[in-house]
């Protein structure tokens, strides 16, 4: 038995004409709430009111924002308004040596670094060791 699959999925179904539900919802309060500040108040509070409401809701029901639609834009607007932006840097404190006894120039024999290599963790403990040592020497 085949079945098919669907292709566009991301796609809304058009429901008033050439109108998602989501456009249509925006159009309609956009132009129902123009219409009512119109007929309720004079033409410069309308020219103030009005027309930016109308286009505000032209905008969420057609104009997207690369390639994602108004709201989405506006919700990102909103979030970064009223969240903090306070990022505050700590450093780590990154140890390169840690010894009980103050650091020597002087190299140390191959059988204490054998006895250093047996476990993991001095491992790279001894390696940095290594490099401040071939460091010093270098000047």
């Amino acid at each position: 038995m085949r079945f098919e699959v669907p292709q566009f999925i991301d796609v809304e179904d058009k429901i008033f004409g050439p109108l998602s539900w989501k456009q249509f919802v925006y159009l309609s309060g956009g132009v129902g709430m123009g219409v009512v500040i119109f007929f309720t108040t004079n033409l410069i509070v309308f020219l103030f009111l009005g027309l930016p409401l109308a286009l505000l809701a032209a905008a969420l029901a057609f104009y997207p924002i690369n390639s994602r639609p108004f709201p989405f834009f506006l919700e990102a607007i909103f979030n970064y308004v009223t969240k903090q932006r306070l990022y505050l840097w700590r450093k780590k404190s990154d140890v390169v040596y840690k010894s009980s006894t103050p650091a020597k120039t002087e190299a140390r024999s191959d059988v204490s670094i054998r006895e250093s290599l047996s476990t993991k963790k001095n491992l790279t403990s001894l390696a940095r060791r290594l490099e401040l040592q071939a460091l010093q020497k270098s000047e």
